[in-house]
């Protein structure tokens, strides 16, 4: 029997006999898993399945089972026990006219957590007085864990939505409307259906993105074993910790240049491009905009830095905010989301473009996912991120459009952004996607 297999034997004991009344019980491992989270993640049977890590690396977490579901978030404070965390995301338009198949929220409290905190594992298991509801999970893990084979489907077709000219169009009549000062900006975005040879499983494909795309948040969410949303992504909606807020204007984009000089010369251009930095100051102005009546006090990094990944650079400033006393996460989640980032300027006015002219619902892309506790909270902005349906992946991109923005140059930087997670798939995508 394997360490970790006896440690989770051990906490089945320990949950028998625990007296009614106990909410939470954690199992501190003392040696490290042999396994991979993803890995083990895929090899369970439990659903929903939840996985994140931090964007520092410092933490990963694999959530399974469900003691509670919360179709919005508010609720979720009231079950709250100390150290218990709420799993899931919010979703982009879910729930609207527009898109009434897909949740507005999905947020659960796990009965099962596998945790990693920097080089510190623990399983933790949360408890209702039906506490066999989570000994029944327990034992159904699955100890035998296979590596998950790289990724071997092939790309048979790629298909976009909007095509090519309708993009085009759709810019121009955005340029148009800030023209007559309908909004400052207006962020489009893009699915391309990717048809494979065979299916892809979505824990297959995170795990290449966590092996090539660093300086991300990683999450997958499976609510059943047909339907995964999973993404890499750069860019934080929140952070909380007691009164602390962290966030961030993550706007303005540019490719990877094929050498360190190039790399140098566009990560220079973008660093001084009026309209880069015009994009990025409007998301800094938002933001500070949604915070102040929350807030005492926030402070914005003066200087935009540059975030450099695999496949693009960004531009970012940080913000923190000292919060008012009994802010929580339902009201930072309705001020933050969505950002002027994945929406635009002013947000009621941008989102209305997007409703009535966007020709497919965004459902979880461009929304936010995380977890809450009465302590803490974070959420990452769901994008670089894929819905995956057995040989199908979905994958969406967005590029804001203010004034100078040039139709194509947009349609290049969809296609670097979605070769994040494309180019793992397939170096060399058709139909003109770039990697």
């Amino acid at each position: 029997m394997s360490y970790f297999h006896q440690a989770v034997t051990e906490l089945i004991e320990r949950v028998k006999d625990e007296e009614d009344g106990t909410i939470r019980l954690v199992q501190v491992l003392e040696e490290k898993p042999n396994f991979a989270f993803i890995d083990w993640l895929e090899a369970q049977p439990i659903f929903p399945k939840f996985y994140w890590q931090s964007r520092d690396t410092r933490e990963e977490v694999v959530a399974l089972g469900q003691l509670h579901t919360f179709s919005e978030l508010a609720p979720a404070y009231a079950i709250l026990g100390e150290d218990q965390r709420i799993w899931g995301g919010r979703s982009f338009d879910g729930s609207t006219e527009k898109n009434r198949r897909c949740m507005s929220s999905f947020f659960f409290l796990p009965q099962i957590e596998l945790i990693r905190f920097d080089d510190r594992w623990s399983i933790a298991v949360n408890l209702s007085n039906e506490k066999h509801r989570t000994l029944a999970s327990l034992n159904k893990l699955q100890y035998e864990v296979s590596p998950l084979l790289p990724i071997s489907s092939h790309i048979n077709h790629v298909s976009h939505v909007p095509e090519q000219q309708e993009w085009h169009r759709l810019v121009n009549k955005v340029l148009d409307g800030i023209d007559a000062n309908a909004f400052k900006k207006v962020v489009l975005a893009r699915k391309t259906t990717v048809q494979l040879d065979k299916p892809l499983c979505a824990a297959q494909l995170l795990k290449a993105s966590y092996q090539q795309n660093h300086h991300s948040f990683h999450f997958l969410m499976s609510l059943d074993q047909r339907h995964s949303f999973m993404g890499s992504t750069p860019e934080r909606l929140y952070s909380r910790q007691g009164s602390e807020l962290h966030t961030e204007a993550l706007a303005g984009t540019i490719g990877r240049g094929r050498n360190a000089s190039q790399d140098m010369e566009l990560a220079n251009w973008l660093s001084q491009d009026s309209k880069n930095l015009n994009e990025n100051q409007y998301v800094v102005d938002d933001i500070i905009d949604r915070l102040t009546p929350h807030s005492q006090e926030v402070h914005v990094e003066q200087e935009a830095r540059l975030v450099r990944l695999r496949k693009v650079q960004h531009l970012k400033r940080s913000i923190h905010a000292q919060l008012n006393k009994g802010i929580n996460g339902v009201q930072l989640l309705d001020a933050l989301q969505p950002t002027a980032a994945v929406a635009g300027l002013p947000r009621k006015e941008s989102m209305d473009f997007i409703h009535q002219n966007e020709s497919f619902a965004r459902g979880w892309y461009a929304g936010s996912v995380g977890y809450v506790s009465q302590q803490k909270a974070e959420f990452c902005v769901a994008i670089r991120s894929a819905l995956i349906v057995n040989d199908q992946v979905q994958l969406f991109a967005g590029a804001g459009i203010v004034p100078g923005s040039i139709a194509e140059h947009e349609w290049q930087e969809l296609d670097k952004k979605m070769s994040t997670l494309l180019t793992l798939i397939s170096d060399n995508p058709p139909l003109g996607v770039a990697s």
